[in-house]
Formats: structure tokens, sequence, C-alpha cells
């Protein structure tokens, strides 16, 4: 097995410099160099997947470059030596494990409930990416965000928000977290500060940014010391070709907003490889041309994924600024429930299947004496049986009535679509009089 490769995040005293490049390359090409006193690894990506699996796509680089990066191994082998023997306690390692279950039972679920006919729509499922929602939302504190994607239940799930709220949602039923008018891509809760899933790629990541920048101006502006959230903005390879993730990446850094960047890079966008796509694959390095850090992590690696998690979220909170981390992932299925799922290659999809993330935290936990199988069956027990409860719940659940179709879409209740005596229009049977046949 190939190792992946993760980055030390500097500490403030150590900020990305860009030098200028000192002479040219055999190449012909201006070498930059990443300085970070003390954080500088003569390497270029390690022996990643990624990059192994490059096939034609050769990329040379100059002898001169640095990268800003360390192993992952390095990283892990400092907490052991650092702190104590183990990466998490009991604990800790249970929490995780409860998450990932619930996440991956409920997508399986979901999927069954979509071929039944109960769901409709686009629904993405998140199997095998599970490892990176945990990783990073279960360092979050309850008042700090999140911005989703179109592949939001678990990033939901993970925030807090009930699998009975997700499910009726999905049904699109009155007790959805979004009282059934947001549906699979569209998941929100004020409450648990899930700011929202997204259906259009980069949409969620100037939201992210404003719910950056609303704490940082209540803390420094308005004096407000408890408003020290951090704002993670979770989204996908194929969106870091997009404009508003670069405009985003600069307004974050000029302003020092506490927000962390996290790329699911799952390798694929839709049916087009990454590789195909992006000019430079390597997406954590778009950070340091932006004046902050960026890393590269296993993302079917929990531990691995926790350990950047905290010192991205510790860095934030702090004042410190945003960081950029590119988690190498896979998703187990097709882009949505409606894709056969054709275009990947067999041997691709079966290398990352023997790395299930659930799997490998599982055998992690018995390994080092923090769980038994017994500890880790009666969890599984457990999630099956809430989500038999959602299923349940959301199947007895009552439809959305008419009148709230209008509702939540302008800002004055009893502007467009109120009639003279006060009820909503829709409600009168002659306001879709005629529209039948259409």
């Amino acid at each position: 097995m190939t190792t992946m490769s993760t980055a030390r995040i500097p500490p403030v005293s150590s900020p990305s410099i860009a030098l200028k490049p000192k002479a040219f390359s055999s190449t012909g090409k201006l070498p930059w160099v990443y300085a970070k006193p003390g954080w500088l690894k003569k390497d270029l990506m390690g022996l990643n997947l990624r990059r192994s699996e490059f096939r034609s796509a050769k990329l040379t680089c100059s002898p001169l470059t640095v990268s800003a990066i360390a192993s992952a191994s390095e990283l892990v082998k400092e907490s052991i030596d650092t702190k104590s023997d183990l990466l998490v306690t009991r604990e800790e390692g249970l929490v995780l494990y409860e998450d990932m279950v619930l996440g991956r039972s409920f997508e399986d679920m979901c999927a069954q409930m979509y071929y039944r006919g109960k769901m409709f729509g686009f629904v993405h499922l998140y199997n095998g990416q599970e490892a990176v929602s945990t990783g990073f939302i279960k360092m979050l504190e309850a008042h700090d965000s999140v911005c989703s994607t179109y592949r939001d239940h678990v990033h939901a799930l993970s925030k807090g928000v009930s699998a009975r709220a997700v499910m009726s949602e999905l049904f699109g039923k009155t007790t959805g977290c979004c009282r059934g008018q947001g549906g699979s891509m569209h998941m929100f809760s004020k409450e648990h500060g899930m700011l929202g899933g997204f259906a259009f790629i980069g949409e969620g990541i100037p939201v992210a940014l404003g719910a950056a920048f609303s704490s940082k101006y209540k803390q420094e502006v308005l004096k407000d010391e408890k408003a020290n959230g951090v704002t993670v903005a979770f989204f996908g390879d194929g969106t870091c070709n997009n404009g508003q993730f670069f405009e985003c990446l600069n307004m974050a850094a000029l302003w020092k907003l506490p927000i962390i960047f996290v790329v699911e890079n799952n390798l694929w966008a839709i049916g087009m490889s990454h590789l195909r796509a992006t000019s430079v694959p390597d997406i954590w390095e778009k950070g340091p041309a932006f004046g902050m850090p960026g890393v590269h992590v296993d993302g079917m690696d929990v531990l691995k994924v926790r350990e950047v998690a905290k010192e991205a979220v510790a860095r934030a909170r702090r004042g410190d600024g945003p960081t950029l981390v590119e988690c190498e992932t896979y998703r187990f299925r097709g882009h949505s429930l409606a894709d056969p799922d054709e275009l990947r290659d067999p041997a691709e999809k079966a290398h990352y299947a023997a790395r299930d993330p659930i799997v490998s935290l599982k055998k992690y936990l018995i390994e080092n004496n923090l769980a038994t199988e017994t500890d880790l069956k009666s969890i599984e027990k457990k999630i099956d049986e809430i989500i038999e409860e959602a299923v349940e719940f959301a199947d007895a659940s009552p439809l959305p009535e008419r009148g709230q179709l209008l509702e939540n879409v302008f800002a004055d209740p009893k502007g467009f679509g109120i009639g003279p005596d006060g009820r909503y229009r829709c409600e009168d049977p002659g306001f879709t009089a005629g529209t039948a046949q259409v």
C-alpha cells in the first residue's frame, strides 16, 4: 500500500512567504519556493495514490522545487511522541466509530428508499468518504458552522441534525429539517450550524466565507468575545476549477478569516477524472499561492484527518487565519443513485474499497484495546435501530400543505401570493385552474 501525504500546519509565527525565484530551472520555468521556517521538507507529494496513478499524465518538476509538506507518518509519530501512545482515547474512538457507522448505514437505507419510490430527484450518497466528515466535524463546537454540497446528508448528521429530520426531509415531509422544501441537496439547520447543502458546485463557499466574516466582525468590531466560531466549507475536486473558489481563498487570506476549506477529492467530478480536468492536480498547492497553508491528507483514514482538523480548527479559532486541506478520498457508489457508475476502472474501485475507512478504524480500535467486537456490534445495533425508526417516522409524517408553497420565498410574507383576505392565493381552487394540461 502506498503512503499518503499530509502537511504540518505552521504556527502563526511562520507565515507562508512566496520567495522570488532565484534562477531558471533546466525546464526553463521559474521554480517558486514556499518558505515556512521549520516546516519544510524537500519532497514532492510522496508516493500518494493519486500521483502513482497518473499513468500518461507525467508531470515534470524542477529540482529546486520545495514543498511545504510532511509525511502522514511523521505527523502521526510526532503526535504519539508528544502526547500519548494513542491517537484517540476509548471514548473518542467510539464517538468516531458511531458517527461513521451512522453515516454509512443512513446512506445505505437512502438507496433502498430511493429505489422504493420514497425519494425523488437526485440523491447523492457519501459512502466511502465518512472519514472526512467525521474527522473534521467532530472537532467542531456546537456554535461552529458547516457548509456542504449536494452530497450533504452525512455532514448534517455529523453536525447533530437527527436522522429523523434528515430522513423526513428526503421524504419531502413537514417534519424534515427544511419542512420538506429542501430535499436531498439542501439540508439546513440554523440550530445546528448547518448552513445548507448546495446543488451547484461552489455555491456554498461564499456562504461559508460570509459566516466566517460574521464571526470575525462580531469579535473584532462588536467586541463579542464569545464570537469565536469557526466555519468549515466542504466541496469537491471539481469545484476547485471554479472562480469563486479562488476569490474566496483570496478574501479569506486577506482578512485572516476563521475558515477551513476542505476539498473532498474523490478523484472524479461526476464522470470526469480529476487528472484530466485539472492542469495542476495537487489542489493543496493552491493554498500557499494565497498565503495560507496547503495540506494534503489521506481522506480514507479518520485518525489522520482528525489530526489535521485539530490543528486547522485551533489555528482558525486563535485568529491565525484560513487553511486549505485536500482530503484524498473515494466514493463507493456512482455520482448519484441515477448513475450506473460504468466509467470508473473496476480495479480502481476495488483498490479503494480495500481501504474502507470504517474497517480501518475498527481494526485500530480493536488492535489497540480501545474497544471489543462486542462494543462495536452494540454500536452497530444501536444505529440500525435509529435508522429503522427514522424511516418509520418519515413515512408516517404528513406532507406539506399547499399553503406552504409560497412561504420562505419572499422577505414580506404578506406580499406576493397573499390575497386581500389574508389567505394564500395558492389555496384558492382557481389558482391552478387550467394548468393541469401544461
